[in-house]
Protein backbone atom coordinates (compact mmCIF):
# COMPACT_ATOMS: atom_id res chain seq x y z
CA UNK A 1 0.00 0.00 0.00
CA UNK A 2 1.72 3.71 -1.22
CA UNK A 3 1.89 5.72 1.41
CA UNK A 4 -0.42 8.98 0.67
CA UNK A 5 2.27 11.94 -0.25
CA UNK A 6 3.43 14.07 2.73
CA UNK A 7 2.53 17.59 2.68
CA UNK A 8 5.96 18.53 4.64
CA UNK A 9 9.58 17.78 3.80
CA UNK A 10 11.23 14.76 6.11
CA UNK A 11 13.50 17.84 7.72
CA UNK A 12 10.37 19.92 8.67
CA UNK A 13 8.87 16.63 10.35
CA UNK A 14 12.03 16.55 12.90
CA UNK A 15 11.54 18.06 16.20
CA UNK A 16 12.36 21.93 16.08
CA UNK A 17 14.60 24.39 18.64
CA UNK A 18 11.89 26.06 20.24
CA UNK A 19 12.02 30.04 20.22
CA UNK A 20 11.81 31.91 23.16
CA UNK A 21 11.15 35.80 23.35
CA UNK A 22 14.15 36.79 25.06
CA UNK A 23 12.80 38.74 28.71
CA UNK A 24 13.82 42.43 28.56
CA UNK A 25 16.07 43.53 31.60
CA UNK A 26 14.34 45.70 34.02
CA UNK A 27 16.30 49.02 33.61
CA UNK A 28 17.19 50.93 36.78
CA UNK A 29 16.38 54.82 36.39
CA UNK A 30 18.35 57.71 37.93
CA UNK A 31 15.84 61.09 37.97
CA UNK A 32 16.94 64.39 38.40
CA UNK A 33 14.28 66.68 39.68
CA UNK A 34 15.69 70.49 39.71
CA UNK A 35 13.96 73.29 41.34
CA UNK A 36 11.68 75.77 39.02
CA UNK A 37 13.55 78.74 38.30
CA UNK A 38 10.73 80.13 35.89
CA UNK A 39 8.48 83.50 36.83
CA UNK A 40 5.93 82.82 39.81
CA UNK A 41 6.42 78.78 38.96
CA UNK A 42 5.81 76.97 42.07
CA UNK A 43 5.05 73.01 40.78
CA UNK A 44 7.22 70.18 41.09
CA UNK A 45 6.75 67.27 38.85
CA UNK A 46 7.19 64.39 41.83
CA UNK A 47 5.33 64.77 44.74
CA UNK A 48 6.94 62.86 47.77
CA UNK A 49 5.03 59.99 47.36
CA UNK A 50 5.57 59.67 43.96
CA UNK A 51 9.12 59.46 44.82
CA UNK A 52 8.50 56.26 46.94
CA UNK A 53 6.73 54.17 44.73
CA UNK A 54 9.73 55.03 42.01
CA UNK A 55 12.66 54.41 44.68
CA UNK A 56 10.28 51.19 46.03
CA UNK A 57 10.93 50.08 42.50
CA UNK A 58 14.84 50.47 42.43
CA UNK A 59 15.03 53.50 40.62
CA UNK A 60 17.27 56.49 42.06
CA UNK A 61 15.63 60.25 42.27
CA UNK A 62 17.77 63.39 42.93
CA UNK A 63 16.36 66.39 44.01
CA UNK A 64 17.39 69.93 44.49
CA UNK A 65 17.01 71.06 48.01
CA UNK A 66 13.60 72.96 48.27
CA UNK A 67 12.81 71.78 45.06
CA UNK A 68 8.77 70.94 46.89
CA UNK A 69 8.88 74.27 48.79
CA UNK A 70 6.13 76.37 47.39
CA UNK A 71 3.56 73.30 47.07
CA UNK A 72 4.50 72.56 50.34
CA UNK A 73 7.00 69.72 50.22
CA UNK A 74 9.61 69.80 52.42
CA UNK A 75 13.41 67.92 52.01
CA UNK A 76 12.36 65.91 55.27
CA UNK A 77 9.24 64.46 53.28
CA UNK A 78 11.23 63.63 50.10
CA UNK A 79 14.22 62.22 51.36
CA UNK A 80 12.01 59.82 53.96
CA UNK A 81 10.22 58.91 50.81
CA UNK A 82 13.68 57.91 49.23
CA UNK A 83 15.35 61.01 47.06
CA UNK A 84 18.59 62.11 47.11
CA UNK A 85 18.42 65.98 48.39
CA UNK A 86 21.40 67.86 46.94
CA UNK A 87 22.19 71.85 46.74
CA UNK A 88 23.94 71.86 43.33
CA UNK A 89 22.14 72.50 40.14
CA UNK A 90 24.53 71.11 38.21
CA UNK A 91 24.49 67.61 40.23
CA UNK A 92 21.03 67.79 39.20
CA UNK A 93 20.89 68.75 35.37
CA UNK A 94 23.84 65.69 35.43
CA UNK A 95 21.48 63.05 35.43
CA UNK A 96 20.59 60.99 32.25
CA UNK A 97 16.62 61.92 33.22
CA UNK A 98 15.52 65.21 33.95
CA UNK A 99 12.47 65.58 35.65
CA UNK A 100 10.41 69.25 34.99
CA UNK A 101 7.89 71.19 34.86
CA UNK A 102 8.51 74.12 32.76
CA UNK A 103 11.16 73.94 29.92
CA UNK A 104 14.59 74.33 30.76
CA UNK A 105 15.90 77.63 30.46
CA UNK A 106 19.05 78.23 27.95
CA UNK A 107 21.84 78.15 30.92
CA UNK A 108 19.99 74.92 32.46
CA UNK A 109 20.21 73.04 29.06
CA UNK A 110 24.13 74.23 28.90
CA UNK A 111 24.41 72.12 32.34
CA UNK A 112 22.83 69.19 30.97
CA UNK A 113 25.03 66.14 29.62
CA UNK A 114 25.13 64.98 26.04
CA UNK A 115 22.33 62.12 25.39
CA UNK A 116 20.31 63.26 28.15
CA UNK A 117 16.30 62.46 28.51
CA UNK A 118 14.47 65.58 29.01
CA UNK A 119 10.81 65.03 29.97
CA UNK A 120 9.21 68.51 30.48
CA UNK A 121 6.70 70.99 28.95
CA UNK A 122 7.64 72.42 25.89
CA UNK A 123 5.21 75.94 25.58
CA UNK A 124 5.97 76.19 21.54
CA UNK A 125 4.68 79.59 21.64
CA UNK A 126 7.20 80.75 23.87
CA UNK A 127 10.38 79.27 22.35
CA UNK A 128 12.88 80.48 20.37
CA UNK A 129 14.96 78.39 17.60
CA UNK A 130 18.60 78.65 19.62
CA UNK A 131 16.42 76.47 21.99
CA UNK A 132 16.15 73.34 19.56
CA UNK A 133 19.57 74.07 18.25
CA UNK A 134 21.40 73.49 21.74
CA UNK A 135 19.14 70.36 21.99
CA UNK A 136 20.41 68.95 18.47
CA UNK A 137 23.87 69.95 19.49
CA UNK A 138 23.68 68.20 22.92
CA UNK A 139 22.01 65.64 21.05
CA UNK A 140 19.15 65.12 23.56
CA UNK A 141 15.98 62.91 23.38
CA UNK A 142 13.30 65.49 25.03
CA UNK A 143 8.89 64.54 25.39
CA UNK A 144 7.02 66.93 25.86
CA UNK A 145 3.94 66.25 28.38
CA UNK A 146 1.59 68.26 26.54
CA UNK A 147 1.84 66.22 23.57
CA UNK A 148 1.48 62.44 25.12
CA UNK A 149 -1.65 60.82 24.29
CA UNK A 150 -3.37 58.51 26.42
CA UNK A 151 -4.62 55.05 25.13
CA UNK A 152 -8.21 56.93 24.77
CA UNK A 153 -6.58 59.76 22.65
CA UNK A 154 -6.70 62.25 24.77
CA UNK A 155 -4.10 64.12 26.24
CA UNK A 156 -3.89 63.58 29.93
CA UNK A 157 -1.54 66.22 31.16
CA UNK A 158 -3.33 69.03 28.94
CA UNK A 159 -6.74 67.42 30.51
CA UNK A 160 -5.53 67.44 34.04
CA UNK A 161 -4.17 71.40 34.69
CA UNK A 162 -7.25 72.65 32.09
CA UNK A 163 -9.40 71.07 35.16
CA UNK A 164 -7.81 72.73 38.04
CA UNK A 165 -7.95 76.32 35.28
CA UNK A 166 -11.72 75.63 34.80
CA UNK A 167 -12.39 74.95 38.68
CA UNK A 168 -10.01 77.40 39.81
CA UNK A 169 -11.61 80.14 37.29
CA UNK A 170 -15.06 79.99 39.82
CA UNK A 171 -12.88 79.90 42.85
CA UNK A 172 -11.09 83.35 41.57
CA UNK A 173 -14.00 84.97 40.36
CA UNK A 174 -15.76 84.31 43.96
CA UNK A 175 -13.28 86.19 45.37
CA UNK A 176 -13.15 88.97 42.72
CA UNK A 177 -17.00 89.62 43.04
CA UNK A 178 -16.58 90.00 47.00
CA UNK A 179 -13.48 92.15 46.94
CA UNK A 180 -13.87 95.64 47.69
CA UNK A 181 -13.40 96.63 43.79
CA UNK A 182 -16.15 93.94 42.94
CA UNK A 183 -20.13 94.10 43.32
CA UNK A 184 -19.95 92.56 45.77
CA UNK A 185 -22.23 89.45 44.92
CA UNK A 186 -21.57 85.67 46.33
CA UNK A 187 -21.66 82.64 44.71
CA UNK A 188 -24.18 80.49 46.02
CA UNK A 189 -28.33 79.38 45.78
CA UNK A 190 -29.29 81.73 48.63
CA UNK A 191 -33.01 81.72 49.26
CA UNK A 192 -34.93 84.73 48.07
CA UNK A 193 -32.06 85.67 45.73
CA UNK A 194 -31.62 85.66 42.47
CA UNK A 195 -28.62 83.77 41.40
CA UNK A 196 -25.83 84.73 39.58
CA UNK A 197 -25.50 85.05 35.91
CA UNK A 198 -22.42 83.30 34.87
CA UNK A 199 -21.49 83.16 30.63
CA UNK A 200 -18.78 80.25 29.91
CA UNK A 201 -17.22 80.72 26.45
CA UNK A 202 -15.57 77.56 25.18
CA UNK A 203 -17.33 73.88 25.80
CA UNK A 204 -13.92 72.39 26.38
CA UNK A 205 -12.23 70.88 29.83
CA UNK A 206 -12.01 74.11 31.23
CA UNK A 207 -15.32 75.32 30.43
CA UNK A 208 -16.86 71.52 31.85
CA UNK A 209 -14.87 72.04 35.24
CA UNK A 210 -16.08 75.73 35.52
CA UNK A 211 -19.69 75.00 34.37
CA UNK A 212 -19.38 72.06 37.01
CA UNK A 213 -18.04 74.57 39.64
CA UNK A 214 -20.74 77.09 38.76
CA UNK A 215 -23.51 74.40 39.31
CA UNK A 216 -22.28 73.46 42.10
CA UNK A 217 -22.67 76.72 43.84
CA UNK A 218 -25.72 77.81 42.63
CA UNK A 219 -24.93 80.00 39.44
CA UNK A 220 -27.10 80.24 36.37
CA UNK A 221 -24.78 79.60 33.66
CA UNK A 222 -24.59 79.70 29.72
CA UNK A 223 -22.23 78.13 27.45
CA UNK A 224 -21.35 79.60 24.06
CA UNK A 225 -19.21 77.25 21.51
CA UNK A 226 -18.99 77.09 17.79
CA UNK A 227 -18.68 73.08 18.35
CA UNK A 228 -22.49 71.10 18.11
CA UNK A 229 -20.50 68.24 19.74
CA UNK A 230 -18.53 69.82 22.17
CA UNK A 231 -22.11 71.69 23.64
CA UNK A 232 -24.10 67.99 23.52
CA UNK A 233 -20.61 66.34 25.41
CA UNK A 234 -20.80 68.55 28.13
CA UNK A 235 -24.73 68.17 28.66
CA UNK A 236 -23.84 64.83 28.80
CA UNK A 237 -20.98 64.94 31.25
CA UNK A 238 -23.13 67.36 33.53
CA UNK A 239 -26.09 65.42 33.43
CA UNK A 240 -28.86 67.79 32.93
CA UNK A 241 -30.28 70.29 30.19
CA UNK A 242 -27.92 73.46 29.98
CA UNK A 243 -28.36 76.67 28.22
CA UNK A 244 -26.19 76.04 25.33
CA UNK A 245 -25.79 78.50 22.25
CA UNK A 246 -23.13 78.63 19.43
CA UNK A 247 -21.23 82.22 18.85
CA UNK A 248 -23.66 84.14 17.59
CA UNK A 249 -22.83 87.51 18.31
CA UNK A 250 -26.33 89.20 18.99
CA UNK A 251 -27.35 86.24 21.45
CA UNK A 252 -23.67 86.21 22.84
CA UNK A 253 -24.36 90.59 24.11
CA UNK A 254 -27.43 90.16 25.76
CA UNK A 255 -26.25 86.78 27.62
CA UNK A 256 -23.10 90.19 28.20
CA UNK A 257 -25.54 92.89 29.31
CA UNK A 258 -26.54 90.27 32.01
CA UNK A 259 -23.48 88.55 32.86
CA UNK A 260 -21.91 88.87 36.07
CA UNK A 261 -18.68 86.29 35.59
CA UNK A 262 -17.71 85.85 32.16
CA UNK A 263 -15.10 82.96 31.74
CA UNK A 264 -13.52 82.75 28.30
CA UNK A 265 -11.32 79.54 27.35
CA UNK A 266 -11.59 79.27 23.37
CA UNK A 267 -8.27 78.08 21.91
CA UNK A 268 -7.17 78.50 18.38
CA UNK A 269 -4.46 76.90 16.01
CA UNK A 270 -2.17 79.70 16.75
CA UNK A 271 -3.67 82.44 18.93
CA UNK A 272 -7.07 82.20 20.98
CA UNK A 273 -9.71 84.03 18.16
CA UNK A 274 -11.19 87.14 19.79
CA UNK A 275 -14.74 86.28 20.46
CA UNK A 276 -15.69 89.30 22.83
CA UNK A 277 -15.21 92.67 21.54
CA UNK A 278 -13.98 96.36 23.71
CA UNK A 279 -17.48 97.33 22.41
CA UNK A 280 -19.13 94.08 24.09
CA UNK A 281 -16.98 94.76 27.16
CA UNK A 282 -18.60 98.31 27.21
CA UNK A 283 -22.21 97.56 27.62
CA UNK A 284 -21.28 94.82 30.93
CA UNK A 285 -22.15 95.59 34.46
CA UNK A 286 -19.80 97.61 36.68
CA UNK A 287 -18.22 95.03 39.12
CA UNK A 288 -18.73 92.12 36.62
CA UNK A 289 -15.70 89.82 36.18
CA UNK A 290 -14.10 88.67 33.15
CA UNK A 291 -11.55 85.46 33.66
CA UNK A 292 -9.61 84.54 30.14
CA UNK A 293 -8.09 81.66 31.01
CA UNK A 294 -7.04 81.47 27.27
CA UNK A 295 -4.69 84.78 27.79
CA UNK A 296 -1.90 82.61 27.17
CA UNK A 297 -2.60 82.43 23.62
CA UNK A 298 -3.62 85.99 23.60
CA UNK A 299 -6.78 85.80 25.05
CA UNK A 300 -10.49 85.08 23.40
CA UNK A 301 -11.30 88.94 25.04
CA UNK A 302 -10.66 91.72 23.43
CA UNK A 303 -9.76 94.12 26.42
CA UNK A 304 -7.61 91.35 28.48
CA UNK A 305 -4.31 91.94 29.51
CA UNK A 306 -1.91 89.26 30.41
CA UNK A 307 -0.57 89.91 34.40
CA UNK A 308 0.83 87.97 37.09
CA UNK A 309 0.06 86.48 40.67
CA UNK A 310 0.92 89.84 42.02
CA UNK A 311 -0.89 91.67 40.96
CA UNK A 312 -3.66 89.59 38.77
CA UNK A 313 -6.43 92.53 37.69
CA UNK A 314 -6.73 95.37 35.40
CA UNK A 315 -10.20 97.09 35.56
CA UNK A 316 -11.46 98.42 32.26
CA UNK A 317 -15.39 99.49 31.51
CA UNK A 318 -16.22 98.94 35.02
CA UNK A 319 -15.49 95.17 34.87
CA UNK A 320 -12.46 93.69 36.12
CA UNK A 321 -10.26 91.23 34.15
CA UNK A 322 -8.02 88.34 35.61
CA UNK A 323 -5.39 87.76 33.26
CA UNK A 324 -3.00 85.19 34.88
CA UNK A 325 -1.59 82.88 32.24
CA UNK A 326 -0.43 79.95 34.79
CA UNK A 327 -3.56 79.47 36.68
CA UNK A 328 -2.60 76.16 38.15
CA UNK A 329 0.42 77.70 39.77
CA UNK A 330 -1.87 79.71 42.08
CA UNK A 331 -2.70 75.96 43.51
CA UNK A 332 0.29 74.09 43.75
CA UNK A 333 -0.26 71.56 45.71
CA UNK A 334 -3.28 69.93 43.79
CA UNK A 335 -0.99 70.83 40.24
CA UNK A 336 1.93 68.77 41.90
CA UNK A 337 -0.40 65.95 42.44
CA UNK A 338 -1.93 66.39 39.40
CA UNK A 339 0.96 66.31 37.11
CA UNK A 340 2.55 63.77 39.74
CA UNK A 341 0.03 61.43 39.07
CA UNK A 342 0.57 61.51 35.15
CA UNK A 343 4.43 61.05 35.39
CA UNK A 344 4.64 58.93 37.47
CA UNK A 345 3.41 55.03 35.81
CA UNK A 346 5.13 56.20 33.18
CA UNK A 347 7.76 56.15 34.52
CA UNK A 348 7.64 53.31 36.17
CA UNK A 349 6.78 51.97 32.68
CA UNK A 350 9.97 52.94 31.21
CA UNK A 351 11.85 51.48 34.16
CA UNK A 352 9.55 48.11 33.69
CA UNK A 353 10.47 48.29 29.68
CA UNK A 354 14.66 48.32 30.28
CA UNK A 355 14.32 52.09 29.72
CA UNK A 356 13.28 54.75 26.98
CA UNK A 357 14.03 53.35 23.97
CA UNK A 358 12.34 50.47 24.01
CA UNK A 359 9.10 52.09 25.92
CA UNK A 360 8.97 54.52 22.76
CA UNK A 361 9.01 51.26 19.76
CA UNK A 362 6.01 49.64 21.61
CA UNK A 363 4.21 52.82 23.49
CA UNK A 364 2.27 55.09 20.79
CA UNK A 365 0.75 57.46 23.06
CA UNK A 366 4.63 58.29 24.39
CA UNK A 367 6.18 57.96 21.78
CA UNK A 368 3.56 61.20 20.73
CA UNK A 369 5.20 63.10 23.38
CA UNK A 370 8.32 63.05 21.71
CA UNK A 371 9.79 66.22 19.39
CA UNK A 372 13.18 65.37 19.59
CA UNK A 373 15.35 61.74 19.49
CA UNK A 374 19.17 61.68 19.78
CA UNK A 375 19.41 65.40 18.46
CA UNK A 376 16.82 64.80 15.52
CA UNK A 377 13.71 66.96 15.92
CA UNK A 378 11.03 64.52 15.14
CA UNK A 379 8.07 66.94 15.40
CA UNK A 380 6.36 68.25 12.56
CA UNK A 381 4.42 71.50 14.14
CA UNK A 382 7.99 72.13 16.02
CA UNK A 383 9.47 72.11 12.65
CA UNK A 384 6.88 74.20 10.37
CA UNK A 385 6.96 76.64 13.28
CA UNK A 386 10.73 77.14 13.07
CA UNK A 387 10.81 76.42 9.54
CA UNK A 388 13.79 73.37 10.73
CA UNK A 389 14.05 70.14 8.85
CA UNK A 390 12.57 66.77 10.75
CA UNK A 391 12.51 63.22 10.20
CA UNK A 392 10.17 60.87 11.58
CA UNK A 393 10.15 59.23 14.14
CA UNK A 394 8.89 55.94 13.73
CA UNK A 395 11.51 55.85 10.86
CA UNK A 396 14.12 56.26 13.43
CA UNK A 397 13.50 53.27 16.16
CA UNK A 398 12.65 50.55 14.09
Amino acid sequence: MNNPVSPFSHAELLPQEEMLEIERKKGELFIGLPKETSYQEKRVCLTPDAVAAITAHGHRVLIESNAGKDASFTDKDYSEAGAEITKSTHKVFACPIILKVEPPSEKELEMMNPQTILISALQLKTQCKSYFQTLAKKRITALAFEFIKDEDGTYPAVRALSEIAGTASVLIASELLASPTGSGLMFGNISGVPPLEVVIIGAGTVGEFAARSSIGLGANIKIFDNSLTKLRTIQKNLGRPLYTSTLQPKTLLKSLKRADVVIGSVRGKNRSPIIVTEEMVEVMKNGSVVIDVSIDMGGCVETTEITSHDHPTVTKHGVIHYGVPNIPSRYPRTSSQSISNIFTPYILHIGEEGGLENTLRFDRGLRNGLYFYHGILTNKSVADWFNLSYRDINLLIF
